[in-house]
């Protein structure tokens, strides 16, 4: 034997594992008017709006790297909590908010720069917090890292034990939040927060598992199943205490399997950097990771 052999490198092997929850697909919440929406999304956010889906008035869908919003017309809605999304350059989104901001007068639109990042507020008060790329986000630079779920106080460790034993997902209780990983980098997150939470009003969230029918069934035995999509999809909206059902928090997660048509489907996303003013050919798509060697 070789006493100078280079010993084998050890590896922390739970760092690759992926939760049973294996795509954040999209956030889902109704709008009064496509167009403040598309100055908002668009014109604002600078995200991309999807190209080949849902093109007419009555819903528009807004792709940020692989996820997306779902925005159907409707009677508005808002995320109790806050959509959290990467962005290439927060300089150049300021730049844009203040563009519209004149557009969006007398609407709840707002937005605030917070040091390494900007609080904006939709113009039916959804709150979306914009990152620059940052290593804890992983290599995005850009998507949509995590949504925050409002939750009631002392209700986290709950929380957690139900998307470990409903939906198999490794979720833990840190700081009065409970954090849900979903796919290679995105999350789910309950905050605890100290005070009133707003009656839940319809809006939803859209997730993929991998064991699809295991948590359905565990759903369906406790009543939990609000609908029966199709043979790749179902719904379920409350979270409760697995001890005595207790309901903690109501928030529709639409539930597909990896066999669903759009399943990891890919996404275009522009450059929100060019216009036709200083257009550069080939620079009209952003690539939504950092390039090698970054």
């Amino acid at each position: 034997m070789n006493d100078h052999m280079t010993a084998a490198p050890v590896f922390d092997r739970t760092t690759q594992d992926v939760g049973n929850i294996v795509e954040l697909g999209h956030v889902n919440i109704r709008v009064p008017d496509q167009r403040l929406a598309t100055l908002f999304y668009v014109s604002g956010l600078g995200l991309t709006r999807d190209p080949y889906l849902v093109v007419g008035v009555e819903n528009m869908w807004i792709n940020v790297g692989t996820c997306q919003f779902h925005l159907p017309t409707g009677k508005p809605q808002v995320l109790n909590g806050t959509t959290g999304l990467v962005v290439p350059d927060l300089a150049a989104l300021v730049h844009r908010l203040k563009h519209v901001r004149p557009q969006l007068h007398g609407t709840a639109f707002a937005f605030t720069e917070a040091g390494d990042h900007v609080d904006t507020v939709c113009p039916w008060g959804n709150r979306i917090r914009c990152h620059a790329p940052d290593p804890r986000f992983g290599r995005i630079t850009l998507g949509m890292p995590y949504v925050e779920i409002d939750a009631p106080v002392g209700s986290a460790p709950a929380i957690a034990r139900f998307y470990r034993e409903m939906l198999g997902s490794p979720a833990h209780v840190e700081d009065r939040a409970v954090r849900v990983p979903v796919g290679r980098g995105e999350a789910l997150v309950f905050r605890e927060i100290n005070r009133a939470i707003p009656e839940y009003d319809g809006h939803h969230v859209q997730i993929a598992l991998a064991d699809f029918s295991g948590p359905h069934e565990r759903l369906r035995s406790r009543g939990l199943i609000s609908e029966e999509s199709n043979e790749s999809q179902y719904r379920f909206t409350d979270i409760v205490d697995l001890d005595n059902g207790a309901p903690l928090v109501k928030i529709e997660h639409e539930v597909r399997s990896m066999r669903h048509p759009m399943f990891a489907r890919v996404l275009v996303n522009r450059n929100a950097g060019i216009r036709n003013n200083d257009y550069a050919t080939g620079h009209e798509a952003w690539a939504w990771t950092m390039p090698p060697g970054t």
